[in-house]
């Protein structure tokens, strides 16, 4: 075998399986700290946070778990749902769980954690989700999977083991993808809640002149627009 088919084989046996953003969330059953789970028949008309982490009982994981947990009814008030997994045992989770709900970090003390966790000890959610690569074969990346409610994802991240998460971000990009489904347009290059948005490019010249006409009247009662060129209109609330 010459060195390109080697190369090309490798490759193959270290591809990672996982759903591209804009295709259905794999379907799974599985057991949790809350009972067995049916995704995503039980989070039907939900928008669900799916993360992954690498272990039970380590320092960044703890800080991750402490902050999803202080954090939990923000999302719950954005219609999401949480739900954690890593490839440990349910006694652990529950083990763990059980500390984590003692502790203490900077402004965050006593977290009760209400979400559940997956204990994929089989690595059979982790493998649909491709959750499991390079840094280890046997326990999974921190991964977070941002799913709608028609169960497609919409949003993948992927941090190595030794970053924690933001999670002002994890909150921004739920709080865009909600906005963007909801009225229809884009958000800028460091878009927060509140700021102008991108309406989209008018498609015919009609549509083209008509919106010229509106943002030289103003006459929208809701918004105003500015107009940077004919593709490009910003948009904010009066």
């Amino acid at each position: 075998m010459d060195d390109k088919n080697l190369e090309t084989t490798e490759q193959k046996e270290n591809a990672v399986n996982f759903p591209l953003i804009g295709t259905k969330a794999p379907a799974f059953e599985t057991n949790t700290t809350h009972g067995m789970m049916k995704f995503p028949e039980d989070y039907e008309g939900k928008w669900v946070i799916l993360f992954s982490h690498p272990s039970d009982f380590t320092p960044v994981c703890t800080t991750e778990f402490m902050t999803f947990a202080k954090m939990h009814e923000e999302f719950a008030e954005l219609n999401t749902e949480l739900v954690g997994l890593s490839i440990d045992s349910l006694f652990s989770h529950l083990a763990w769980v059980n500390a984590i709900e003692g502790y203490t970090w900077e402004d965050i003390e006593n977290p009760e954690v209400k979400f559940p966790v997956i204990a994929d000890i089989k690595m059979e959610v982790a493998n649909k989700y491709g959750m499991v690569q390079g840094e280890s074969d046997t326990s999974a990346v921190r991964a977070v999977f941002f799913i709608d409610p028609r169960g497609i994802v919409r949003t993948i991240l992927y941090y190595p083991a030794s970053l924690g998460r933001n999670f002002a971000e994890i909150k921004r990009i739920l709080l865009g993808l909600q906005l963007c489904e909801q009225e229809n347009v884009a958000l800028p290059a460091n878009w927060e809640p509140g700021k102008d948005v991108i309406v989209p490019p008018p498609g015919t010249q009609a549509a083209l002149k008509e919106r010229v006409e509106l943002v030289k009247s103003n006459s929208d009662d809701r918004y105003e627009y500015d107009m940077k060129d004919w593709y490009l209109t910003f948009r904010k609330d009066k």
